[in-house]
Order: C-alpha cells, then sequence, then structure tokens
C-alpha cells in the first residue's frame, strides 16, 4: 500500500478516498491493507482533534467517510474471514452516549475476525448488560463511549454486573474517546483498546 488512504482519510478529501479505495480494489489490492491504511489515518484525524485542529463536526465527518470504506472493503473482507467462532461478545455504547462510529468498526472487526457479536446499540443502560450476560452466557463485554460523561456510565454498568454476581469470569474491556489507563482504573475494567485491532487482540487473549 502506498499509503495514499492515510493522506486522503486524515484531509477529509471524502471522494478521492472512496475512488482511491475502489482502485486499490479492482486492481487486487488487499483489503486488510486498504483497512490498515484507513484506521491510520483516523488515528491522526484523532490526533488533530485533540489538538483542536479539527472539531467535533471533522470527526464525524471522518467517520462517515469511515463508514463507507468499511462497507466497500466488507465482501472483500469477509472472504478471508475465519469459519471457526472464537466465542460470544456482547458490545455497546454505554447510557447517554449515542456515538456508534468506533463501536461500528469494532463489531465489524471482530465479526470477520471470527467472533459471535452481539450487538446492543447505542445509550444502552446498565440493566441491559446485565440481561444479556444471563441470556447468552457470554464471557467478553466490551463497552464504547466517546463523550466523557460516558466514563460514569461505564462505571455504572460495571458496578451493575458486579452487583448481580456476574463479574466473576467477566472480561470487560472499554474504548473510545479519551480513554487511558487511567479512566480504566476508574471504571473499573479489565483492559482498554486503543483502536478496533486492538479490541480484537484483547479478545482473542481471553477467549
Amino acid at each position: 500500500m502506498s499509503g495514499n488512504l492515510v493522506k486522503l482519510l486524515s484531509d477529509l478529501k471524502e471522494r478521492e478516498a472512496l475512488q482511491y479505495v475502489e482502485k486499490a480494489l479492482a486492481e487486487g489490492g488487499d483489503p486488510f491493507g486498504v483497512l490498515d491504511e484507513a484506521r491510520e489515518g483516523m488515528k491522526i484525524v484523532g490526533q488533530r482533534f485533540a489538538r483542536e485542529e479539527y472539531f467535533i463536526p471533522d470527526l464525524v465527518f471522518s467517520g462517515e467517510i469511515l463508514k463507507s470504506i468499511v462497507k466497500m472493503l466488507e465482501p472483500h473482507l469477509k472472504t478471508h474471514r475465519k469459519r471457526e467462532n472464537l466465542g460470544k461478545i456482547i458490545i455497546g455504547t454505554v447510557a447517554g452516549d449515542i456515538h456508534d462510529i468506533g463501536k461500528d468498526l469494532v463489531v465489524f472487526m471482530l465479526d470477520v475476525s471470527g467472533f459471535e457479536v452481539i450487538d446492543l446499540g447505542i445509550d444502552v443502560p446498565p440493566r441491559k448488560f446485565v440481561e444479556t450476560i444471563r441470556e447468552t452466557g457470554s464471557r467478553v463485554v466490551g463497552l464504547s463511549g466517546f463523550l466523557t460523561l460516558a466514563f460514569e456510565s461505564m462505571k455504572d454498568t460495571i458496578d451493575a454486573i458486579e452487583g448481580a454476581g456476574l463479574r466473576k469470569g467477566i472480561k470487560i474491556m472499554i474504548g473510545g474517546g479519551q480513554i487511558d489507563e487511567q479512566v480504566r482504573e476508574f471504571t473499573g475494567a479489565d483492559a482498554y483498546g486503543k483502536d478496533a485491532m486492538e479490541a480484537v487482540e484483547l479478545a482473542k487473549g481471553w477467549v
């Protein structure tokens, strides 16, 4: 891969980025390589947002470009997916947060990596996570949130899982926004993932 997509996506050049992906796939390019470039481009977008060079509308727009890219890549990636079922994973954006771009990418990458993903959607109350753990027997849970208020919701969700007597034997990862080790400690999660691929690696290690 040339790295052109990294620049096009990070510069928010939607039309050029989608044309690049279309051409790369038509020429037999590696879809996972294209996805790696897209991830790198999104990382730069995140860095620019942190430096206040980009703002919320830019972040949302970059997410929409990424969604379009993933949609183009999906049939190509799924031809390479592992057929064995590696296990069930529950994932959702926590209560009070309606952001789904990062979550949807994590869901997609877990799916193509061979996991059965139970996606609870956005603004998910703690009781819904508890109910789904009971119903599915999943031993891995992913909590997503972009806003800082999501940190409290993540803690409430993990406290609810513990209060229901389900925390033992359950591995919980968190991700999204400005999550770091300090946030992980505050929420009581087992780990945090910086991006979708890290989430996949965490899940593989746990199952």
